[in-house]
């Protein structure tokens, strides 16, 4: 439960109809099985106990009497397993036959929820047997021990109260108004959904979008357990498609006819702090509500399929096309209107033969064809200083060509040396003013180019330049419209190389895949040997680290230990434990002290989940004391 971590299970088991003894046999089993995994929300489908297909068999006597035997010997087999248990069977209350869901813990029976909404339709027919469970409530007794008989009632970890989880029932899903909507406004985070779902042609895929769309919907963990093998075919065939679902995204499903059983890790932690997060999530009162505690074991769960390394970039190749084209198209639009509105005449842009510029310029490239201009009207200037290598310089004059855009090329040493005398600056004194003059001028050109040009500034800086504060203030910090500003550096590459695959022509594409190879370097000190000396990431670290560190502090708003702990996992075998925590320091250091540069950023497109703007996604005073973060990082050590 460390850091807001749970281990879910969904199992469908053989089951044999109506013989409640060999199905509970089954039941303790998998419980058991699913518990030493490190599961601790166990959830079996609807009417396992004695079968969903019993028929008009549920009127008789002995089912009902033995199905709650059965269940009475569940919960003290499973007296020493550690779980929350969702157990489907049919019982009685006040006279009636009722569709249950029994909530199990440590050898206790705490509560049983009805079923709400009852199919009778198609080859559906439960009002036959049974009552609805809607607005009835009260108590059963199962020999001393008194249960709450109610179809509203939230059963809280006393360990992590965060963790509270509620009950819907099959059919209860795909009503217009699913009780979970209710559960969750009342504060459960994890909807458990006992089911006997038959298939039909299509319905796996219905099924599938219901259950995740739900869980997006509602912000909850969603564990979906149904009937499978085992249950009667004389007219229905049962698949056990069992999912497991975390606010719109799959952790797990079962295999189709294969009786699987599922494991997924939910975050708790980040789904309470999306629900904080979005202001139209609006928690209700628990009217109505019965509460009542259960315990688990304070452990550090094991994160279920490990941590993604690159959550900015789809790992699923199609997807990830998908994505590219979107965010470029994105860029563009936003490019496009902005050209439009202000009346330029053209676009001016620095061109470096780097990452974030090319990424620019194919940007621009594209705006101008949406708009239907000629790309000569784009001046891309190549400046080149102290630091600037061949292959960099001639990769940005090549690509410039190749794109039709207008090349021009202003040497900058001049100018700088002249700066260097004005103000005293040891030109062997390669310090942050001799790095920040050269930043600085090139962007004075490029202002000064596009006012001669009736043009418009295009920026190249990326979000995790923007992140880190790594840019000259008012220099490459500043344009008249900075079109990669959303952009992490992990997804540039991937945009830059989509281009290249797509783009059907075989200059361009050799020469953004030798872009793609050369190292990440701002270029302002002098090369060795003529090959790039300055490189970015021997400085501040790696990006994928960082991009990593932004990801989850920015969207999730996760604490350092707990990036941590994830990086580690997304990491093995990649960087050292030491390694990571190096950087994760240096990265709050430096976010926290930059964002004097974030507070007056250019616009831009916003185009995934995490940005900086000043006057959007965050807003951040720009000397608040990092103090609290870093005593954190420290104790990790």
């Amino acid at each position: 439960m460390k850091d807001g971590f749970i281990k879910a299970a969904a199992a469908t088991p053989r089951i044999q109809v109506a013989d409640c003894v060999n199905n509970t046999r089954e039941i303790i089993e998998k419980a058991k099985e699913m518990s030493q995994a490190g599961a601790r929300i166990l959830v079996f489908p609807e009417l396992c106990v004695t079968g969903y297909t019993c028929g008009d068999l549920f009127w008789q006597e002995r089912l009902l009497v033995s199905a709650k035997e059965q269940l009475l010997k569940t919960a003290a087999a499973l007296k020493n397993v550690e779980g929350l248990i969702f157990i489907g069977l049919p019982l009685v209350f006040e006279g009636k036959l009722y569709n249950t869901a029994a909530v199990l813990n440590r050898g206790k029976i705490l509560g049983i929820v009805p079923k709400i909404h009852l199919p009778n339709y198609g080859e559906f027919y439960e009002a036959r047997h049974f009552t609805s469970g809607k607005g009835v409530e009260g108590i059963l007794k199962f020999g001393d021990q008194e249960v709450r008989f109610d179809s509203n009632l939230l059963f809280t970890c006393e360990e992590m109260p965060e963790l509270t989880v509620a009950v819907e029932i099959c059919e209860d899903l795909w009503a217009p108004n699913p009780p979970s909507v209710k559960h969750a406004m009342a504060g459960a985070t994890v909807i458990v959904n006992l089911s006997a779902s038959d298939e039909t042609v299509g319905k796996a895929d219905y099924r599938r979008a219901l259950v995740k769309g739900q869980s997006a919907r509602i912000r909850c963990g969603y564990v979906y357990a149904t009937a499978g093998n085992g249950e009667s075919t004389q007219d229905l065939v049962f698949g056990g498609q069992n999912l497991i679902c975390e606010d719109g995204s799959i952790l797990a499903e079962a295999e189709m006819f294969q009786n699987q059983t599922i494991y997924g890790t939910f975050d708790i932690q980040k789904l309470c702090g999306e629900r904080r997060r979005i202001s139209t999530w609006k928690g209700e009162a628990c009217q109505g509500y019965t509460r009542i505690a259960f315990h688990l074991p304070k452990e550090e769960t094991r994160i279920e399929g490990g941590v993604t390394a690159n959550p900015f970039v789809p790992e699923e190749i199609s997807e990830r096309k998908s994505r590219c084209d979107e965010i470029l198209t994105i860029q563009a639009m936003g490019l496009v209107k902005r050209l439009e509105h202000t009346h330029s005449k053209g676009a001016v842009l620095g061109i470096s033969g780097g990452l974030d510029s090319t990424l620019a310029l194919l940007v621009t490239a594209r705006a101008f064809d949406i708009l239907g201009l000629n790309r000569s009207g784009i001046t891309a200037v190549t400046m080149p200083c102290f630091g600037t290598t061949d292959r960099t310089y001639t990769n940005a004059c090549e690509l410039t060509r190749g794109l039709g855009a207008t090349l021009m090329e202003v040497d900058i040493k001049k100018a700088v040396l002249q700066h260097f005398q004005d103000i005293g600056q040891d030109f062997n004194n390669h310090d942050v003013t001799f790095e920040n003059a050269q930043a600085r001028e090139r962007t004075q050109v490029i202002m000064d180019i596009a006012n001669q040009k009736g043009s418009m500034v295009i920026g190249t800086g990326d979000l995790s330049e923007l992140a880190l504060g790594w840019a000259t203030y008012n220099g490459d910090h500043m344009s008249m419209y900075g079109v990669n500003g959303s952009v992490p550096k992990t997804l540039v590459r991937h945009l830059v190389q989509y281009y290249a695959d797509t783009c059907g022509q075989e200059t361009i594409a050799k020469i953004l895949l030798d872009v793609l190879d050369t190292p990440v370097s701002p270029e302002l000190l002098p090369p060795e040997d003529g090959k790039i000396s300055q490189k970015t990431e021997d400085l501040v670290g790696p990006y994928e680290l960082h991009d990593f560190f932004l990801y989850y502090m920015l969207r999730f708003h996760f604490s350092p230990g707990k990036i941590y702990r994830m990086a580690k996992l997304a990491f093995t075998g990649l960087y050292e434990d030491a390694v990571i925590l190096k950087w994760l320091k240096k990265f709050y250091w430096r976010f926290f002290t930059q964002q004097f540069k974030r507070s007056c950023l250019p616009d831009g497109p916003k185009v995934g989940s995490v940005a900086v703007s000043p006057r959007g996604d965050l807003r951040m005073p720009s000397d608040a004391c990092v103090r609290i973060w870093m005593d954190e990082i420290e104790s990790l050590s």
